[in-house]
């Protein structure tokens, strides 16, 4: 595995800031036209006074001297410091909590956004050890730099190299060490107008390595086991991200929920599907009786963020199997959600698809229903017929079927292709008048996922 590169300016933003502690000085350059004090801002920069840098700074010519007054400030040394190492194997954990943040307004609000675990590793200790040189042209300048400069030290100056509130290692200080006042010696040569004062200081500084975030989680659903007796992946574990804290799975405040068609409304724990006299749960929608509105987003927001699209809302269907589809809130209904099912999570046809669901007692052939014609599939609802009367309804011949049962029109007479009283098993079909699915649960049909659904047999995936 190759070796991970790693380079986070430690020491460099402790120079920096070195650095600036020296900047913005000034100095009495002469007099303007009205007699007034003209002040000079020392320039800084970062270099030692060596020969190849004196060079530079006269741009390679004999005929130039540098310009001054100036301030360099550079580092003399770097040593590890074993006085203030402490325990190198320590790992401290800070567990932070964010606010959410608002892309569109570039604000934080008032909700949870991300929670975050930090480990931070134990820093190490150095001792940084700097030097600042002071070029001036004149005494008058150098005291007047030194007077400004050193009342700052007494006998140190602190300096904080990041603003970041898990960066232990941000605060250090600068101590001064030792002033030489000049680098001239006696006597003075003839061929040297600068005079350079140099300061010596240390700064305690930390270096750290990397420190390790995590993002976490809500435990909504515990896993019991991972595999199963063949050595799979068990049906607990529904998904990665889910179980990893990625995403939240919940079913919030043990409300239920009514599903229709495309959009989902809130039903409060108190609250019925119906109270209509003759309802059929196959022709009727459900209709929501109550009062309690229950606004989707402010319910969401206690629990986090919904992605529009990715968000999901999931429903148990009974057994292993989950309809699942994404979810955005309604333009203009804050007590509906927009609903876009995964057709892949719908159930599959096991029956052919009918062309309505119908009353026969009500409706037959000629009268309410199209003429009969070879291939034509009915879901009825009632009875027709018994096995002691098979002289049924003219329209339907002998036709002796029961409620919920699949009846087909063979070319010269209604046959039943399905019969309910025999079946006990789960099968689905599809209503081609409508395009929507149903579901025989081995006593009756319902739509295949539209409808109610109660606390715990559906949740939100955010």
């Amino acid at each position: 595995m190759p070796q991970q590169f790693f380079y986070d300016e430690q020491i460099r933003r402790f120079l920096l800031q070195y650095i600036r502690a020296f900047s913005n000085f000034q100095v009495e350059y002469g007099k303007d036209r009205n007699g007034n004090t003209t002040l000079l801002t020392v320039p800084v920069k970062y270099g030692d006074s060596t020969r190849m840098v004196s060079s530079i700074l006269r741009e390679n010519s004999e005929n130039k001297i540098i310009p001054t007054p100036m301030i360099s400030c550079y580092i003399t040394g770097l040593e590890y410091n074993p006085e203030r190492r402490q325990d190198p194997t320590f790992v401290d954990k800070k567990h932070i909590r964010m606010r959410k943040f608002d892309i569109n307004t570039n604000t934080y609000n008032t909700q949870q956004g991300n929670a975050f675990t930090i480990e931070r590793l134990m820093p190490v200790p150095y001792t940084l050890q700097m030097a600042t040189d002071i070029w001036t042209s004149n005494t008058n300048q150098k005291l007047q730099l030194m007077e400004q400069i050193l009342v700052l030290f007494n006998p140190a100056l602190e300096i904080q190299s990041t603003d970041n509130y898990l960066d232990w290692t941000s605060l250090s200080y600068i101590e001064l060490q030792q002033v030489q006042f000049s680098n001239r010696s006696v006597p003075v040569g003839v061929d040297e107008q600068i005079d350079i004062a140099t300061l010596s200081f240390t700064v305690p500084i930390y270096l750290t390595a990397p420190a390790k975030v995590k993002k976490l989680g809500v435990i909504n659903k515990i896993v019991a086991s991972i595999f199963d007796d063949q050595g799979g992946i068990a049906e607990g574990v529904i998904d990665g991200q889910i179980l990893m804290g990625e995403r939240m799975k919940f079913t919030p405040m043990n409300f239920g929920i009514i599903v229709l068609g495309n959009t989902i409304q809130i039903l409060d724990r108190s609250e019925t599907t119906t109270n209509k006299v003759d309802y059929s749960p196959l022709n009727d929608p459900p209709e929501k009786v109550g009062t309690d509105d229950v606004s989707w987003a402010a319910l969401i927001n206690q629990y986090g963020e919904m992605q529009p699209g990715i968000s999901q809302i999931r429903l148990e269907t009974g057994g292993s199997a989950e309809i699942v589809g994404t979810i955005a809130f309604h333009p203009s209904d804050p007590y509906k959600l927009l609903f876009t099912i995964q057709s892949d999570t719908i159930p599959t046809n096991d029956l052919p698809a009918v062309d309505k669901i119908i009353n026969p007692l009500r409706s037959a052939p000629d009268a309410g229903l199209a003429t009969a014609a070879t291939g034509q599939r009915y879901l009825i609802l009632n009875a027709i017929g018994d096995a002691d009367n098979t002289d049924g309804p003219d329209a339907w011949g002998d036709l002796v079927a029961g409620a919920n049962d699949v009846i087909e029109y063979t070319g010269n007479k209604w046959e039943v292709m399905f019969d309910s009283s025999n079946e006990s098993g789960v099968h689905y079909l599809t209503n081609s008048n409508t395009n929507l699915q149903y579901k025989y649960t081995g006593n009756e049909w319902v739509k295949s996922y539209e409808g109610e659904y109660r606390a715990g047999d559906w949740s939100i995936v955010i």
